[in-house]
């Protein structure tokens, strides 16, 4: 009787050295940030930084992102890169735009979500059935939706009483919610400008305070992404086709109809936001006002960890910053450079901490110069603050690239069989 020798259990994998947040950590990270939020306004004097106009306008800003990162989100993590976001977002527009003057507000909506559906379409055909580059792709279908809609725009906004060949009629509002009461009350504590009452109060008020019935929508859609994404066998399958289609494929899911599903929906979500664009945002289609936000909105996904919740927050931020220069200008964003420094300052000590000295030193020598550059001047130029919010997005983006987990299959080529 032969004697085998027992395999050891092997050891436990070591942890990566990252901890999932909990909620009573992420609260805790939020408040940190409304007192720092406070601290700044107090000593800058720039009371417009937490008003209540500028958190509502902020979140009307942030939307139109928030759609087209939410867009790609569903795409990359089937596994197919969508570089067609901004592409998909002028469908949006220019169908919303068309359908909501003529058929109103809601019917817009519509046709703009199913603009940008059409456009999700033809890059799931080009790069799933096709197989082609999917960056080659998104740039096509950029290039071409830009061109389709000026094209379209000469014959038939150009027509229409109110148009012309670069914009649309003027389109009905869709309704604004303000709760009674709530709102005022809110407005008024804001406008005291008590340390931190009054910031958390302009928060607030922002959020009940003239609230587009299209914009609840849009909130809503994150935490159904997130449900079905990750809550149920469809999110499942289609997740697999991002991480590992050959093993999907192998245990016979339909990787070609679930990544065609992803890209469509994709496509539906970027038209949404370019939808929201024309019709809440200016009530009119003007000819290039998506202004490159659905690189943005892949940006804001990518800083969000391919997640609901993170690419909501790097939506939210390109709001506020963008929102900042519109309310107050100069004066918001030269305070912001004071909220830059302090920002450093943490991230130093916590290099520190972690015992990484080189990049405490960076953190701490650029601290000076935002201190320095804040207590020289009163305003900063009129170039910079247009530029703040794309600054921002680059700096955030930089910052956070050493957390980012992309879909292990995403952008990758892949043909039917290849798991059997």
């Amino acid at each position: 009787m032969s004697t085998g020798t027992v395999a050891k259990p092997s050891a436990a994998p070591k942890g990566t050295g990252r901890r999932k947040l909990t909620w009573p950590w992420i609260l805790l990270i939020v408040a940190s940030g409304l007192v720092l939020f406070s601290l700044v306004r107090t000593v800058s004097g720039a009371d417009d930084l937490t008003s209540v106009g500028q958190i509502s306008g902020a979140l009307r800003l942030a939307v139109p992102i928030g759609l087209a990162g939410l867009g790609g989100l569903w795409a990359e993590r089937a596994g197919v890169v969508n570089i067609g976001l901004e592409g998909m977002m002028i469908l949006g527009t220019w169908f919303g735009a068309w359908a909501g003057y003529q058929w109103g507000p809601w019917t817009g909506v519509l046709v703009g979500l199913l603009g940008g559906a059409l456009g999700g379409l033809l890059h799931a055909i080009i790069t799933v059935t096709f197989n082609v580059n999917h960056i080659v792709s998104g740039v096509a279908i950029n290039i071409l939706a830009a061109g389709f809609t000026m094209y379209l725009s000469n014959f038939t906004f150009g027509e229409a009483e109110g148009g012309s060949s670069k914009q649309s009629p003027r389109i009905d509002p869709i309704t604004d919610i303000t709760i009674p009461g709530l709102s005022d009350w809110l407005a008024d504590l804001q406008q005291k400008h008590w340390f931190l009452v009054s910031d958390l109060a302009g928060i607030l008020g922002g959020l009940v305070t003239d609230l587009s019935l299209l914009t609840v929508v849009a909130i809503l859609l994150i935490p159904a992404t997130w449900w079905i994404l990750w809550r149920t066998a469809f999110g499942l399958r289609l997740r697999s086709c991002g991480e590992n289609p050959v093993a999907a494929e192998s245990l016979g899911v339909n990787v070609y109809k679930y990544k065609y599903i992803a890209v469509v929906v994709s496509g539906a979500l970027a038209g949404l936001g370019g939808a929201f664009l024309a019709i809440v945002s200016t009530g009119i289609y003007q000819e290039g006002q998506t202004g490159g936000r659905g690189y943005i909105g892949l940006a804001a996904m990518i800083f969000g960890n391919w997640m609901p919740g993170g690419m909501a927050l790097g939506a939210g931020l390109f709001g506020f910053t963008d929102s900042l220069k519109i309310r107050g200008g100069a004066e918001n964003v030269h305070a912001l450079l004071l909220l830059v420094a302090v920002l450093l300052v943490l991230a130093a000590v916590w290099q520190l901490y972690k015992k990484k000295y080189v990049p405490a030193l960076v953190a701490a020598v650029f601290s000076v110069g935002f201190f320095l550059w804040y207590g020289l001047t009163d305003e900063v130029p009129s170039q910079f603050v247009d530029a703040a919010p794309y600054v921002t997005t680059l700096l955030v983006l930089a910052l956070s690239a050493q957390r980012l987990r992309m879909p292990k299959a995403d952008g990758l080529p892949y043909r039917k069989g290849q798991g059997k």
